[in-house]
C-alpha cells in the first residue's frame, strides 16, 4: 500500500480544526466521564424549558422545549424535533425554534449523543442515534402538547443526516428539512476514492474537543487518515450504514415530505451526492442550492437574522405539518442560486439543470510530475467558499504562470457571450502512470483577460492497482455548481497532483500522462443553462 506524503498537512489540518472549533465553542468541553445533570433548568425565555430526555440504551440527552404561547388547554400542536449539528450544544436552534413556536409549533431540540453533556459516545448517525430520535419523539408525545399525526424533523449538518435516516426508520415523521447534510457519507468525504483530508480532520478534531468519540469512530478515523487500504471495505461498509442513500427504499416507503438544502461549495458534504439522492426520492420533495461552504447558507438564520434557507424550512413545515396552502408545493421543486447572481432559478427536476452541454476537447498528450503543488487548489475548508459567498472572492490562480511541469492546462476559446454553468461538469480522459497508485485533482477555472482564473469547481481522483505504463480511462464528475462566466472570458481545465484539501497517493518520482486516443477522445463536458 502506498503511504501518503503529506503528514505535515494532516497535522496542520487537525490543528486548524482545533482552532476553529475552540473559537466557536460555547463553553468548556465536557470531560470524558462527565455525568449528565438531572434537574431541569428553569425557563430562561417565555415558552422555553430545559430537560433531561431519555435516549436509547438508557442514556440521557440534554434538550430544550419551546411551547406555543397562549395555547388553550388540551390543544394539540405540530411537533418539530431538531438534533444538533456535529459538536454543537442544544442551544444551537434557539432563534429558529422560538420563531416556530411563535407560529404554533412545539419544538424540541437536543444535543446529539456523545457531545457536550448528553450521554453516550459519538456514533456518527449510527443505529443508537436513530433510536435516540424516536425516543425523543416518544418523550415529546408524552410530555408536551405534540400532535402524534403531525411530526417533523430537521437540522443542520449532523442534524440533517440524522433526520433523513430517522425518516426511514420512524413512519411517524411526516416532514423533514435536511440542511447542509449528507445522503452518501462515502461519496462525501471519499469521493473519487480520495480522502478529503481537511473535512475528516475538522470533524475528528471537533469531536475530540466537544465530545467522546466511540472506539469504532476513533479506529475508523485512524484507518481513514492513515490510508489503511486493507480496511477500505470495512470503512465503506461503516459509511454505507450511516448513509440515507442506503435506506432509500425505507425512506420512500414511509413517504415523508423532504426538503434538502446545501451550498455549492460545501467542502464537507459536496452537492453532487445530495442531488443524486434527491432524484431518487418519490414523495413530496424540494432541493435548494446556494453559494457558500458547509452550513454557511444557514448560519445567519441561527442568529435570528433573515435567511432564505430558514424561510423555506418554515414554509415547508407549514405546508406539510399544518396543511397551509402557501404555494411551496406548486413552485418548481429545484431552486438554485448562482454564485455570481442574486436571483433564484427554478427547475422541474435535477436532470433539467445544465441540460445544454459545452464540450471542451482535451487534445494532445501532456505529462506532469507528481508530489508538487502547482498552485492550483480548492482552498481551505469552511473559509474559501465562505469568502466566495459573502465577498465574491473564490480561490484564484494565474493560469499563465502555472508551472507546466506540475500542472496540465487546457483552455476553451474566448466566449462571445455569458456562459451560465449549471450542474455537474464531467471529465473523460486517458491516464498513464509510472506507478501503480496515484492521485490527481481536476480544476475548472473562469479565466479573465489578464489570465487570472477564478475557481468554478474541482474534484479529486485516486487509483490503485494499475499497471505502470499501461493507459486506462478515467471518468470524473467535478463538484456541481452554478457559476456565470462573463463574455470575453475562457474556461480552463487544470490538472495537478497535490491539493491541501485531499490526501494524495503519488509515490515519490511518479509521473502522470494525460492523452486523447483517436478511438476514445478526451473531453470536458460543461453543463450550461438553456437560453
Amino acid at each position: 500500500m502506498v503511504r501518503p506524503k503529506p503528514a505535515l498537512r494532516t497535522t496542520a489540518s487537525i490543528t486548524t480544526a482545533v482552532v476553529l472549533l475552540t473559537g466557536a465553542a460555547l463553553g468548556a468541553a465536557p470531560a470524558a466521564g462527565a455525568a449528565p445533570a438531572t434537574a431541569p433548568a428553569s425557563a430562561s425565555a417565555p415558552g422555553l424549558t430545559f430537560h433531561d430526555i431519555p435516549g436509547s440504551g438508557g442514556i440521557t440527552l440534554k434538550g430544550n422545549v419551546f411551547r406555543p404561547a397562549g395555547a388553550s388547554a388540551g390543544a394539540k400542536h405540530p411537533l418539530i424535533v431538531f438534533p444538533t449539528s456535529w459538536a454543537m450544544p442544544q442551544i444551537e436552534y434557539l432563534a429558529q425554534a422560538q420563531k416556530l413556536a411563535d407560529s404554533g409549533y412545539v419544538v424540541v431540540s437536543y444535543t446529539s449523543r456523545g457531545f457536550w453533556l448528553s450521554g453516550g459516545k459519538i456514533e456518527v448517525a449510527g443505529p443508537p442515534d436513530i433510536a435516540d430520535a424516536s425516543a425523543v419523539i416518544d418523550w415529546a408525545l408524552a410530555n408536551t402538547s405534540a400532535d402524534p399525526d403531525r411530526i417533523g424533523m430537521g437540522g443542520v449538518s449532523y442534524g440533517a443526516g440524522i433526520s433523513l435516516l430517522a425518516a426511514g426508520h420512524d413512519p411517524r415523521i411526516k416532514a423533514v428539512a435536511a440542511l447542509s447534510g449528507w445522503a452518501d457519507l462515502i461519496d462525501s468525504i471519499y469521493s473519487g476514492r480520495t480522502q478529503h483530508l481537511q473535512a475528516a480532520a475538522l470533524l475528528g478534531g471537533a469531536g475530540l474537543i466537544t465530545g467522546r468519540p466511540s472506539d469504532e469512530l476513533s479506529q475508523t478515523l485512524r484507518d481513514f487518515l492513515g490510508s489503511n487500504l486493507d480496511k477500505e471495505p470495512e470503512m465503506i461498509a461503516w459509511g454505507a450504514k450511516r448513509s440515507p442513500a442506503t435506506h432509500l427504499d425505507k425512506i420512500n416507503a414511509n413517504g415523508a415530505a423532504i426538503m434538502m438544502g446545501n451550498a455549492w461549495g460545501d467542502t464537507i458534504f459536496p452537492p453532487n451526492q445530495y442531488a443524486s439522492f434527491y432524484e431518487k426520492l418519490t414523495g413530496p420533495k424540494r432541493l435548494e442550492f446556494r453559494p457558500g461552504d458547509h452550513a454557511t447558507a444557514e448560519l445567519t438564520g441561527l442568529f435570528g437574522l433573515p435567511n432564505d434557507t430558514w424561510t423555506s424550512t418554515r414554509r415547508w413545515f407549514d405546508r406539510y405539518l399544518k396543511g397551509e396552502r402557501n404555494g411551496i408545493d406548486t413552485e418548481q421543486p429545484v431552486q438554485l442560486k448562482s454564485r455570481t447572481d442574486k436571483g433564484y432559478e427554478g427547475y422541474a427536476d435535477w436532470r433539467s439543470v445544465g441540460a445544454a452541454k459545452n464540450r471542451i476537447q482535451i487534445d494532445g498528450t501532456k505529462k506532469v510530475w507528481a508530489n508538487v503543488d502547482s498552485g492550483a487548489n480548492g482552498g481551505i475548508t469552511l473559509l474559501s467558499n465562505a469568502l466566495d459567498q459573502f465577498l465574491k472572492l473564490p480561490p484564484t490562480v494565474s493560469v499563465p504562470l502555472l508551472p507546466r511541469t506540475f500542472a496540465s492546462v487546457w483552455q476553451s476559446e474566448r466566449y462571445g457571450s455569458e456562459q451560465r454553468v449549471r450542474g455537474t461538469a464531467e471529465l473523460h480522459t486517458t491516464v498513464t502512470s509510472t506507478k501503480s497508485s496515484g492521485t490527481f485533482v481536476a480544476y475548472l477555472y473562469d479565466v479573465g483577460p489578464l489570465g487570472v482564473g477564478k475557481l468554478v469547481s474541482n474534484a479529486p481522483y485516486t487509483f490503485h492497482g494499475q499497471t505502470p505504463g499501461r493507459p486506462f480511462p478515467v471518468d470524473l464528475e467535478l463538484f456541481s455548481t452554478a457559476y456565470d462566466v462573463p463574455a470575453g472570458h475562457r474556461l480552463a481545465l487544470v490538472i495537478d497532483t497535490v491539493d491541501p484539501l485531499y490526501i494524495e497517493h503519488n509515490p515519490t518520482g511518479a509521473q502522470l500522462t494525460f492523452s486523447s486516443p483517436a478511438s476514445d477522445p478526451s473531453h470536458l463536458s460543461v453543463p450550461l443553462r438553456e437560453k
